[in-house]
């Protein structure tokens, strides 16, 4: 089972989005800097109410998103 507590969702903050433990931390924005060279110690450095767990399990709810499968409808045949 997927275990990220730490993400959450609430229509109030930042319109619901996925974000870290209730604040207005999107998940996307973890993955941005990451994505852009930022290091685990340089995220924390800049945001330090994030801790190592906060960005470890965005990356995890990151990757199950990127699990979306793909099935195309069967053709029928003629007949």
């Amino acid at each position: 089972m997927l275990n990220v507590d730490r993400i959450t969702f609430d229509p109030k903050i930042m319109a619901g989005q996925a974000c870290i433990r209730g604040m207005r931390v999107p998940v996307s924005l973890v993955l941005n800097l990451l994505t852009n060279g930022k290091t685990t110690e340089d995220i924390i450095a800049d945001y330090p109410y994030l801790e190592v767990e906060d960005i470890q399990q965005s990356l995890v709810y990151g990757a199950w998103l990127a699990r979306e499968q793909y099935y195309p409808k069967a053709n029928k045949l003629a007949g």
